[in-house]
């Protein structure tokens, strides 16, 4: 009897065969023009963002599997690619002033940028551990490359190396630990794995969940496997450290969700504190580290290593309600790390970057809309009411304490109020310190990113209900 050919449901995977048959086409643009497509390429890969988030708008609600039961649609994979491709696309239009100013505005910029977001998208659906390893691995490689992409900086190209090297590293540790869950389960599927083990598992299964938690930690940058992201931040290129913020995070905490809810949802009690430690860890490093910081960047390194432990919380509570305040977390994370990004990109005087916190001295003065929109970033950043950034952290704070995670909360607490020091700290340069020189008129693009976040940081606080509700439907999507 022959054997029936089955061919896959190709549906659920539209959005990632547009990027991917988009990067083809650029790749052949780019050739064919050269030096010159490098302009015309960042509107072309807009547009390629642009019809994929359209295409994920119009996926199912509710969970479709395909590929063999490799690559998975539901509601939480659709809300997680959208947020994906809205941080790609705020990382795309940032870079354009500032790579033709700087004089490495190339063709590949953009190419890379979507073939990283291709691999988000894979990651965010990825059903089984080979699935997950290819696209974290396809994320990782373009990410590499984006770091250095400024070759004449020995900034840039150190912080491509050590991204480089200890990436490597981690992917590493992420294989081994998915070659001992496969050892002693017998599968890759998560649904399968998720069966198998129960109540009481081996120790040789722990230790694999470990490394796979080890593996996820390092590309989420959280403590103890955080130690690239203060120099990557600083070397690389403004905008590229505005998208590693971003997008890659977004990716990596719908990645370490998937996981563990949907591979490890019958061992709570055994990676719940796995997760709690790396969380506590997280809040504490990123709230003290970034005190004696006085480059911009590096400070928003740590910022983004606590804000990791900040979303954590909600992960290590394996609730519904824990992974709606995850989604929300990083939905208004987003926006904050956007905006602050888009004044850390206006601070410019002809071909002179500044990246310090000195260079902020009377900003209010000078460009007072300016000032007024990252005091509302750093604001939010702090947890400070009605902004945004408050309600993100209480979601995360009420699941823990819903779930008995108490003194998990309770640290969070703490740790937010030793993290508003160095947020206030910047507040007060702007608006107490005296002025120096203007800085030249911010480009239209980094204006509109800036606007659109300010908006919605103040605008969630007024009217919370539709990203909540959202939210709140994607979590129940995985359970």
């Amino acid at each position: 009897m022959n054997p029936v050919l089955t061919i896959p449901n190709f549906a659920p995977v539209l959005p990632e065969i547009i990027l991917a048959a988009g990067a083809l086409v650029l790749v052949l643009f780019g050739a064919i023009r050269g030096e010159r497509s490098g302009e015309g390429m960042n509107f072309i890969a807009l547009a390629l963002l642009a019809v994929a988030f359209v295409a994920v708008l119009m996926l199912p609600g509710e969970r479709v599997e395909t590929m063999s039961g490799s690559f998975v649609i539901d509601g939480f994979a659709k809300f997680m690619k959208m947020l994906t491709l809205l941080a790609s696309a705020g990382g795309v239009i940032l870079s354009m002033d500032y790579m033709r100013r700087e004089g490495i505005s190339r063709f590949e910029y953009p190419i890379l940028i979507v073939l990283s977001t291709l691999g988000m998208m894979m990651v965010i659906s990825a059903n089984d551990l080979i699935a997950l390893y290819l696209g974290l691995e396809l994320l990782s490689l373009a990410s590499y490359v984006i770091a250095a992409f400024d070759r004449d900086n020995v900034r840039s190209t150190e912080a491509g190396l050590k991204y480089f090297v200890l990436g490597s590293l981690s992917s590493g540790m992420l294989l081994y630990g998915a070659s001992l869950v496969y050892g002693f389960t017998g599968n890759v599927s998560f649904p399968a794995i998720a069966g198998i083990l129960q109540g009481q598992v081996g120790v040789g299964a722990i230790v694999g969940v470990v490394f796979v938690a080890a593996g996820i930690a390092f590309k989420i940058s959280a403590v103890p496997f955080h130690m690239w992201t203060p120099d990557v931040y600083e070397g690389s290129p403004t905008p590229v450290t505005a998208f590693f913020a971003a997008a890659p995070k977004m990716a990596g905490m719908a990645m370490a969700t998937r996981v563990f809810i949907d591979a490890f949802p019958n061992i709570v009690g055994q990676w719940q504190q796995i997760i709690v430690f790396i969380s506590i860890a997280s809040m504490a490093l990123g709230s003290f580290a970034a005190i004696g910081q006085r480059n911009i960047k590096r400070l928003m390194a740590y910022s983004s290593i606590g804000n990791v432990g900040y979303a954590l919380i909600g992960l290590a509570t394996g609730t519904v309600e824990g992974v709606q305040g995850v989604i929300v977390y990083m939905a208004i994370y987003l926006a904050m790390t956007l905006g602050s990004f888009a004044v850390i990109l206006g601070l410019r005087r002809g071909k002179v970057m500044y990246e310090n916190v000195e260079d902020l001295s009377g900003l209010a003065r000078t460009h007072p809309v300016l000032a007024f929109c990252l005091a509302m970033m750093m604001f939010s950043l702090a947890g400070i009411p009605p902004l945004a950034g408050f309600f993100a952290k209480f979601a995360v704070f009420n699941a823990a304490i819903n779930a008995n995670l108490v003194a998990l909360a309770i640290i969070g607490v703490v740790t937010s109020v030793v993290g508003a020091y160095y947020y206030l700290r910047i507040v007060k340069v702007m608006y107490f310190d005296e002025p120096g020189a203007a800085y030249d008129s911010m480009p239209i693009g980094v204006k509109f990113v800036l606007a659109v976040s300010s908006i919605f940081v103040v605008l969630f606080g007024i009217v919370p209900a539709p990203l909540v509700s959202a939210a709140g439907a994607a979590a129940r999507s995985l359970f």
